[in-house]
């Protein structure tokens, strides 16, 4: 079984190839990587492994990001410390969700459950593209939603805001903002790791650790020191809206889709 691995922190990398070691010592390890874009380069130019062990948030960010720019057909084993993403995760070629610290006997669960699916697979549909058809089939059939409004607090009152509505969430002062078009803000219960896990990713990018933006709110941008980029939205905001420069190459191919 050929194995790549994808997390950002070497001692938890290293001690995930022990435990597959340990669980199977012919597990051959075709890659360790930290970043999307590693992962990106690699399933571009190498063979495809027989699975991935991909941890949810990498050096350059997020997992999902992945899925943007390349599709894979090959099961994915997702290891976190965060539950928060299980619903995410299965939309795409999860067969399994495993919460730091691994142990080794969930990790064997896991693989046991891989090598059940490819023999039942290989049995009964030795074509892997017809799996992939049939999961995304299953995928639809569930009819996932992304979030389509919020509800928020307006003074003494509450009210809500349709996703239309929306230019961009933010955070500041320990705080996280939903900015609606008329440049309205709004404090919501919820961070961005979580809005990232419930926005349509082809509507909403978050560019650095404080803000997601909406496509339409981009007015337009331009380079930035450190090969980062300044983005100009409407409606304005008094605060500098920075690319952070490992996020730049997808937030480019994430306007250019």
């Amino acid at each position: 079984m050929k194995i790549l691995i994808a997390e950002d922190e070497a001692l938890a990398s290293e001690r995930l190839q022990l435990l597959l070691k340990q669980y199977d010592a012919s597990i051959e390890i075709v890659a360790s990587l930290d970043s999307v874009e590693d992962i990106i380069e690699f399933m571009t130019q190498n063979p495809s492994p027989d699975l991935l062990l991909l941890d949810i948030h990498l050096s350059d960010g997020h997992i999902f990001e992945l899925f943007h720019h390349i599709q894979l057909h090959v099961p994915i084993i997702f290891t976190t410390a965060y539950d928060e993403y299980a619903l995410k995760a299965f939309k795409y070629n999860s067969i399994d969700y495993l919460l730091k610290p691994i142990r080794l006997e969930e990790l064997s669960l896991s693989l046991k459950k891989y090598k059940t699916i490819q023999e039942y697979h290989q049995q009964a549909i030795p074509n892997i593209d017809v799996i992939v058809d049939a999961l995304k089939k299953n995928i639809q059939a569930s009819h996932y939603q992304y979030k389509s409004r919020f509800l928020v607090k307006y003074g003494d009152k509450m009210q809500y805001q349709d996703i239309e509505d929306i230019a961009y969430f933010y955070t500041d002062e320990k705080a996280c903002f939903l900015s609606n078009i008329q440049g309205k803000r709004f404090i919501i219960e919820y961070t961005l790791e979580q809005l990232e896990n419930i926005l349509d990713p082809a509507l909403f990018f978050r560019i650095n650790r404080k803000f997601i933006l909406k496509i339409n709110a981009i007015k337009e941008f331009k380079s930035y020191i450190n090969s980062r980029l300044k983005i100009f939205l409407e409606p304005h905001i008094n605060m500098d809206v920075i690319v952070s420069r490992e996020k730049v190459q997808f937030f480019k191919q994430w306007i250019d889709q």
